[in-house]
Parts: C-alpha cells; sequence; structure tokens
C-alpha cells in the first residue's frame, strides 16, 4: 500500500476485548504503511515491570504511551495505540494530544460473542477475561469519534479493514477534528485518569487482602 494515500496525520486508538483482534489490526496498519508505528499498552508493562494488568504502577504506564505518542506524532509518524481501554477515562486520556492538526479516531473492535469466548478459552483456557471486563466496560461517550471494526472472522476482518483504509485515505471524513467538539484540556484529563487508577487500585489492593473462603 502506498502510504502516501493515507491523508494526514492520525492517532487511532483500539479498544477492545481480549483475544478481539486489536493486535492483528494494528499490525497491518503499521506493516502495510510506513509512517504509521504502534504503540502497545501491555507492551509497555511487561517492558517496565514484567506484569500484566493490573501493575505496580499504571498512572506511570499510561503517561509513558501519551509521550511515545505525541513524539512519534511530532516526527511525522500516525499513531496506532493496541489498547482494551474499557471504559472512557483512558479512552479521552489515549485520544488526546497537544500536537497540532491531527486526526483522532477510536476504533472499537468487536467480535461475536460465541467466538470471543472461544477464544479466550483457547488462549487462557476459561472465559474469566472476557467476564471480567464484562464489569468495567463502557459504551464510548459522545463526543468521541467512533469507527466499529467487526473481526469475527477473516471475510468479516478484511471488508471492515477496507472500509477504514477507505477513510484514512479520504480528503474528507466526518473524523476531522474540526467536526468534533474538543475533549477536555489535557491536564484534567490526565488528573482524571490518575484519580481514577489510584481508585481501582486500591480497591484491587483490597481484594488482593480479602480472606478467600474454600
Amino acid at each position: 500500500m502506498d502510504s502516501a494515500a493515507i491523508k494526514g496525520l492520525w492517532n487511532i486508538v483500539l479498544s477492545g476485548y481480549p483475544r478481539a483482534g486489536k493486535t492483528m489490526l494494528a499490525t497491518r496498519l503499521v506493516n502495510e504503511n510506513q509512517y504509521f508505528a504502534r504503540v502497545g499498552v501491555d507492551g509497555m508493562r511487561q517492558m517496565l515491570f514484567n506484569e500484566d494488568y493490573p501493575c505496580r504502577d499504571e498512572f506511570l504506564v499510561y503517561s509513558m504511551i501519551g509521550q511515545m505518542r505525541d513524539a512519534l506524532l511530532k516526527f511525522g509518524y500516525s499513531t496506532v495505540i493496541d489498547s482494551i481501554a474499557p471504559v472512557n477515562v483512558t479512552r479521552q486520556f489515549l485520544l488526546t494530544t497537544n500536537v497540532k492538526n491531527v486526526n483522532h479516531l477510536l476504533v472499537m473492535v468487536n467480535v461475536d460473542r460465541q467466538v470471543l469466548i472461544k477464544r479466550n478459552v483457547e488462549k487462557f483456557g476459561n472465559a474469566n477475561p472476557v467476564l471480567a471486563y464484562d464489569k468495567r466496560w463502557e459504551e464510548p461517550k459522545g463526543g468521541i469519534p467512533v469507527f466499529k471494526f467487526r473481526s469475527s472472522n477473516t471475510e468479516e476482518f478484511e471488508a471492515y479493514y477496507a472500509r477504514l483504509i477507505e477513510l484514512l485515505e479520504s480528503e474528507m471524513h466526518p473524523f476531522k477534528p474540526e467536526f468534533h467538539p474538543a475533549l477536555l484540556p489535557l491536564e484534567e484529563i490526565r488528573k482524571t485518569l490518575k484519580n481514577f487508577v489510584e481508585r481501582h487500585s486500591q480497591r484491587t489492593d483490597q481484594k488482593k487482602q480479602e480472606p478467600r473462603t474454600v
């Protein structure tokens, strides 16, 4: 694919359940577009702490992701942020940058429920990741530009990938910054994210300390 066909700089945030196909989509975009770069939230946790979610310092992980995203955008690379991002506060943070003239897009990667459960059982031995994120999942709030991507099978993935590329190559599309109201100031979003992460970490620590009943 001709990278020059992509119009403008993009900050694309992928959001979806484990095994929905986010990494496959991110890898495909980077492989086929010279000026795209993937930033993985799970990879950052592993690189910094060798831990899965929730790691010892989630706010640091997201701060590093934000700094890497902004650096890539300033160097002229569109970014694809590979994340589960089940709640709107993390989506807003990942979408918001001070770099000018950037198209922002939240890509919600979804698959049929039975397919999702099957993939998780094959990978993890059970469907616990799906059930856990069911409790936390939020629908995107208004004002966030969203592209719905489905990946239940190869044919569906290819069809939606073609639609996404058509959008990225378009001169005019509804995801341009001027067509959307500005999100909250970045510093305010950072404070909201930090408070959210701290509250969630406290709840996680409390659950770990609770005595288990047999």
